[in-house]
């Protein structure tokens, strides 16, 4: 597939499967690589599906310049004019999360239902992860090979269980993550625009059909964010899977797929 002009930058994407717009929003530092194939699979056969790399990501342009997560909502609405799609379902992941929560509030007519999985709604209201996890998030990975970090991040993403009991699915998420490097700067920037983020007011003016998912070993974005989620967005509904992390859609991947049909259809 090709990169299209979008504001600022080009954007890549990729479509897969037919029928209904599916539209899926990565998280920090994510590109279309780091989907997990079954995740692409369950999706593209039920959904025309929209994949992408946000901008600092992937292969979409990563301008050294100040990020914010209404300027990737931005970037996702113009996307979609581009492709002359007028309405879609969506789905955004952790820091996707929070572009899908912008995107809904800045462009509802785009919206037919929106997900919002392993994401909070950022500011003080949200509740942070452990100062532990913050420590590994935030130490010097000067010296370290792209391979060590990706391995050093994988006790946040995963369960115990499931890094001990799944070692060639993590070796091959391990192939995929490395195959586009990560562009410090870019990811930085990204991480701006995450901390920049603040949605806990405006939830309020939510009136799209909105499902919140959220594994409740997730030891990055603590649980009692989704929780905090549908208590602020009129008429949300929770799916709360209890052996899944922050990764929602890798383990018990068809199990949570169901929950997500069952919303949908």
């Amino acid at each position: 597939m090709p990169s299209v002009k979008v504001n600022d930058i080009n954007m890549y994407y990729e479509i897969h499967g037919e029928g209904y717009p599916f539209v899926s929003i990565g998280g920090l530092n994510h590109n279309i690589y780091k989907y997990h194939p079954t995740y692409l699979e369950l999706l593209s056969k039920n959904f025309k599906t929209i994949l992408f790399d946000n901008r600092g990501a992937g292969k979409t342009d990563q301008p050294d310049m100040k990020y914010s997560i209404k300027m990737m909502a931005d970037d996702t609405a113009g996307l979609m004019d581009v492709l002359n799609i007028e309405s879609a379902i969506v789905l955004g992941s952790s820091m996707g999360g929070m572009i899908a929560q912008e995107f809904v509030l800045n462009y509802p007519e785009k919206v037919e239902k929106l997900i919002l999985c392993s994401t909070n709604c950022g500011g003080s209201k949200s509740i942070p992860p452990s100062k532990e996890i913050l420590q590994l998030l935030t130490q010097n990975t000067k010296g370290m090979t792209e391979e060590e970090i990706v391995r050093k991040a994988l006790p946040v993403l995963y369960t115990k269980e499931f890094l001990k009991n799944n070692v060639d699915f993590i070796e091959d998420y391990i192939h995929r993550a490395l195959i586009i490097p990560t562009n410090p700067k870019a990811y930085l920037s990204q991480i701006g625009a995450v901390m920049g983020f603040n949605s806990y007011k405006r939830l309020k003016n939510i009136n799209t059909p909105t499902l919140v998912m959220h594994g409740k070993k997730d030891i990055l974005v603590p649980p009692q964010n989704g929780e905090i989620l549908v208590g602020l967005i009129p008429n949300a509904k929770l799916s709360l899977h209890d052996n899944n992390a922050h990764l929602l859609f890798s383990e018990e991947t068809e199990k949570v797929f169901n929950s997500l049909l069952k919303f949908l259809l």
